[in-house]
């Protein structure tokens, strides 16, 4: 372990390790402070531009956001890829305001993955009090009443990918004027935009591109990012236009204490060591614990921080765990003095525009000390004087970690950042390895705008706001023109010798998010009061008929659920049973892509339907997790089609590594379950995006067979991944269970928080010997 000096954060890390028995850190990483260099304001800059940021307390840029604004200026495409804190906004608010400032006719065009990132850049532009510039936000929580005025006066624009897409795009007549005007397109944090989402926001901004330029535009794009892996070809690849990068952070940074967690083994036969209340943990509470929940223990750091009077943010994975964490923070607190459980709060998506906006407001002014928030408040929205993070399980990739991390510690000042690792795999894994964190370079943004399943849909839509030309298809990119003459022969697209025309009166229906629909209303049966939302892809795990749902700490019990009209009822009851929903998957290979040969071993990559129902849920009880019973439920499959990276054995092979023919079904499903909680090693993933499927015998292949599939329409570029690097992939697999020091299996190894079979049957030994057969065979 890395020694560091006293300071502030290491004190408080000290008091924090010290309140239980044993120490629970595996390593601290000291990261330095850095000075800044500061750069002279472009001359291009008008004199009301310097003046405005000075009264806000910037009294010159730092270097990179001086080269990133000039090149914008200077009408070049680029990208901004530094560490969080480092000023981005900065980098394009110079260039976009400048123009304003010197065109009275201009405008610009932000795009933010959240509201409340864009809610956050909305105050940050007003607040510099620029005569004529008009910024407005304009997404769905904009009032109808304000719509028309925004489209017609605002000239800094504040949106997101999905109103550009649902709003503006299709009603480009009535933003003709705006889009004529159109000079800056700003795309923050632009490395949200991977897998299928990011796919879908590359043809939304093609589509945005076209509809500028029927109306004689060509706009700049300024794209901000947190450093990641070849910015500039990501970028290029979103945009669909040649991106130069910055990447030399320039801005001052305080020192980071960050360490690394690992919760205390329990004692035999104990559910709990928390000395607050048992709650449901949201976390792999379907599993026997082997390690304290990682909730808990979050729950339980939160607390401790906040009686010490430090700000703290907790990420958390879930909304179910953000909800889990704030509750059991509050509980702790209020036992320890009355009234102090008042200053945590949870933070997560699904809440109504007025409560997002007053936990923002009220952690901004101080009013709340803690708040364990999802990653909604990963990104730029800026939290002055946050003194420390926790971190509740791996985000999934080494960009989002620093992400979370960087939210403390603004403005200069010495940071606390902890990572608390979840009973799972790759956090076991990663606490016990901090190489592959703090050694390893940030992941590349991987998105793939070719694919199919998004490219068609995307056209659709496209040909809906004005007939595709042969000319508009190069803009789409590879295999446009296939896509299009698969329309024209399903009907969806009538060719003529103008172009190809929509046919039908509809708009097409394109989830931008891949959540599997339309977001379901949760509303109070006995008020009718609307409490949040859930996107369509979770409702049937989380709000089917029985289910407890969370919400500010309050449980309530699902009545009904209205998948037709997107609704489910529920009433307030606080059970002493958490509920857990139960999936049956079935797969088909359709074609392969590629293989490798390695004589009893086979590595495929390839097209596979998935189909998936959930069938059941069990109740559990709370302080004891014995399962109370298991109820049916009766909702609608789900099929999926998708990329597949998948390995087969021989029957014989296993039998001469010592895998008897009744152990390999539990063989499989153990390295099935740890392979998918490490593939988010080596792709920007996390094991929520993947899924997987594991046979003694599958019918498509005659071979016992492990499937890991990307869990969205058409790919993601995960399974990709994981076919490219399967040798280390799976040898960081083989690595992760052989060193786990439990005896028959556990969360940290091949258990897994979403199984559809209750982790049953499962071996471990066993799945040591079937990746050892895999990697003696296949080539490095």
């Amino acid at each position: 372990m890395q020694d560091v000096t006293s300071s502030p954060p290491v004190d408080l890390l000290r008091r924090l390790r010290a309140r239980g028995a044993g120490d629970p850190v595996t390593h601290v990483e000291r990261v330095p402070a850095r000075v800044g260099v500061p750069a002279p304001w472009p001359a291009w800059a008008p004199p009301e531009l310097p003046a405005a940021f000075a009264r806000r307390g910037v009294v010159a840029p730092w270097q990179h956001q001086a080269e990133a604004a000039t090149l914008a200026y200077e009408g070049g495409h680029v990208i901004v890829a530094t560490g969080t804190a480092s000023g981005k906004s900065l980098a394009y608010q110079l260039p976009a305001l400048a123009t304003l400032l010197a065109d009275p006719r201009a405008t610009v065009l932000y795009l933010a993955p959240t509201k409340a990132l864009a809610a956050d850049q909305l105050r940050a532009v007003a607040g510099l009090e620029l005569e004529g510039v008009r910024p407005a936000c304009y997404d769905g929580d904009t009032p109808r009443a304000e719509r028309e005025w925004i489209r017609r006066h605002s000239r800094f624009v504040l949106t997101n990918p999905d109103m550009l897409h649902h709003g503006i795009l299709p009603g480009h007549a009535q933003w003709s004027g705006f889009l004529r005007r159109l000079a800056y397109v700003v795309i923050d944090e632009c490395h949200t935009y991977r897998g299928v989402f990011g796919s879908h926001v590359a043809h939304v901004l093609r589509r945005l591109r076209r509809q500028c330029a029927r109306f004689g535009a060509s706009p700049v794009f300024v794209l901000a990012s947190a450093t990641s892996g070849d910015p500039a070809t990501a970028a290029t690849r979103l945009t669909g236009l040649p991106v130069t990068a910055v990447t030399e952070d320039t801005s001052p940074r305080g020192g980071v204490t960050f360490a690394l967690w690992e919760p205390p083994l329990l004692p035999p036969d104990s559910g709990s060591s928390s000395p607050v209340p048992p709650q449901p943990t949201g976390d792999h509470d379907d599993l026997r614990q082997v390690r304290r929940s990682a909730l808990r223990e979050t729950a339980d750091l939160l607390a401790d921080t906040v009686a010490e009077g430090v700000r703290t943010l907790a990420f958390v994975r879930s909304r179910k765990g953000a909800e889990v964490v704030a509750a059991n923070a509050r509980r702790a607190l209020d036992d320890a003095v009355p009234g102090l459980g008042d200053r945590v709060a949870a933070y997560r998506g699904g809440y109504l525009r007025e409560e997002r906006r007053e936990l923002e407001r009220a952690l901004l002014h101080g009013d709340l000390l803690g708040l364990a928030s999802t990653n909604a408040l990963e990104l730029g929205v800026d939290l002055v004087g946050l003194d420390a993070v926790l971190i509740c399980g791996y985000p999934g990739t080494r960009a989002s970690l620093w992400q979370q991390a960087g939210r403390a510690g603004r403005s200069g000042q010495e940071a606390l950042a902890v990572l608390v690792a979840r009973d799972d795999p790759l956090d076991t894994y990663l606490v016990h390895h901090p190489e592959a964190i703090f050694g390893a370079p940030v992941e590349a943004t991987v998105l793939d705008p070719a694919n199919p399943y998004v490219l068609a849909p995307q056209l659709a839509c496209a040909a809906a706001e004005a007939p595709l030309t042969p000319a508009d298809l190069a803009l789409f990119g590879d295999g446009a023109k296939e896509a299009v003459d698969e329309l024209v022969a399903t009907g969806a697209l009538r060719q003529r010798p103008t172009g190809w025309y929509w046919r039908h009166r509809e708009r097409p229906e394109v989830d931008l998010r891949g959540e599997g629909g339309a977001p379901v209303c949760v509303v109070e049966s006995a008020t009718g009061r609307l409490l949040g939302t859930v996107d369509g892809g979770s409702s049937h795990f989380l709000l089917h008929p029985g289910a407890v749902y969370l919400h500010q700490g309050v449980s309530y019990v699902v009545d009904e659920l209205d998948l037709a009209d997107g609704c489910a009822l529920v009433h307030v009851e606080e059970p002493d049973w958490s509920t857990h929903a139960r999936d049956v998957t079935d797969l088909s290979v359709m074609s392969v892509r590629s293989y490798v040969d390695a004589g009893p071993v086979g590595m495929f990559l390839g097209e596979v339907d998935v189909t998936s129902q959930v069938v059941s849920y069990q109740r559990r009880r709370i302080a004891t997790g014995e399962v109370i019973d298991t109820r049916p439920l009766d909702l609608p499959a789900r099929e999926l089609r998708t990329v597949a990276v998948w390995f087969t054995l021989s029957e014989q092979s296993l039998t001469s590594a010592g895998v008897q023919p009744a152990d390999v079904p539990g063989a499989l499903h153990a390295a099935e379950h740890a392979a998918i909680g490490l593939l988010p090693l080596m792709a920007t993933c996390d094991r929520w995006d993947i899924g997987g499927l594991s046979t003694a015998v599958h019918p498509d292949t005659e071979a016992p067979t492990v499937f890991v599939y990307d869990g969205h329409p058409g790919g993601a570029g995960f399974a990709e991944r994981a076919y490219g690097t399967a040798s280390a992939w799976l040898r960081a697999t083989r690595d992760a269970i052989a060193e786990c020091g439990c005896e028959a299996g556990c969360p940290s190894c091949v258990q897994s928080p979403k199984c559809g079979n209750g982790n049953n049957p499962l071996s471990k030994p066993d799945a040591i010997r079937v990746l050892d057969v895999v990697l003696r065979n296949l080539p490095s």
